[in-house]
């Protein structure tokens, strides 16, 4: 199978965000960066699809320079060959998918896989974008997937149940938390992903159809209120609940 899968460079889930001085990004001096945990996801499903059926893992980003580093994270794990799009702007969903378009036409593929959103947007738009641009059938939030006889059987969560559908290869998917449980990569993978020249591209002309007006933090929590211990503190609450609250 020639499995392909678009990743993203994202902050830190344990980093300190601070916004830059413009309030319209994150300022990325001195930020931690690491591949987006739901592409952990799409990157171990596709190794286990190589693994069952043979072929090649081929991973690709678009972002900054020093993105290539989650690209070698992929090859750590296992992946066969990687592709960079550099561009330090900040893209919208749309420009993102368009720039992954090409590519990803020009090598050809069976199966693309995406994580199913980046945890700094939350857009979780590439994906059914990109199989419009390449014209092939797209499930997103996948849970289970299955791949025979060239057709695709996936298993998703709804409210209230489970959902199960199937489509012909080529499509795209994106990959759901609890899909597989990813690999560690390997001391040896890392070595080898270090000394990797990785091929790249540098898009001109680039122009976002969505611009962000400003970022902001969440507001402040209100202080804690201490009602007093134990059992003797129960009708202060229930007051409190009836009365302040208006939850009794």
């Amino acid at each position: 199978m020639n499995l392909v899968v678009a990743i993203k460079q994202v902050p830190d889930t344990e980093a300190m965000i601070r916004l830059s001085p413009d309030r319209r990004d994150v300022d990325r001096d001195g930020l931690s960066m690491i591949l987006n945990p739901y592409d952990e996801f799409a990157v171990e499903e596709a190794l286990r699809l190589r693994e069952a059926h043979g072929g090649s893992v081929w991973v690709v980003t678009v972002g900054p320079a020093d993105a290539a580093d989650v690209l070698r994270t992929a090859i750590a794990m296992g992946a066969d060959d990687a592709f960079h799009i550099v561009t330090e702007q900040a893209l919208d969903a749309l420009t993102t998918a368009r720039l992954l378009a090409e590519p990803i036409r020009a090598h050809g593929f069976d199966l693309i896989l995406t994580g199913r959103e980046a945890i700094d947007d939350g857009y979780a738009l590439v994906a059914p974008m990109l199989a419009e641009m390449l014209n092939v059938p797209v499930i997103t939030l996948v849970s289970s997937l299955r791949v025979e006889g060239g057709r695709l059987t996936a298993e998703r969560d709804v409210e209230g149940g489970r959902e199960t559908l199937r489509c012909p290869l080529p499509a795209v998917v994106s990959a759901q938390k609890g899909l597989n449980e990813p690999r560690y990569p390997s001391l040896k993978g890392k070595m080898m992903a270090k000394k990797r020249e990785i091929p790249m591209a540098v898009p001109d002309g680039l122009s976002s159809k969505v611009e962000v007006e400003q970022l902001a933090y969440p507001p402040a929590r209100s202080g804690t209120k201490i009602l007093g211990e134990g059992v003797r503190a129960v009708p202060e609450l229930l007051r409190v609940m009836r009365d302040e609250l208006k939850i009794l």
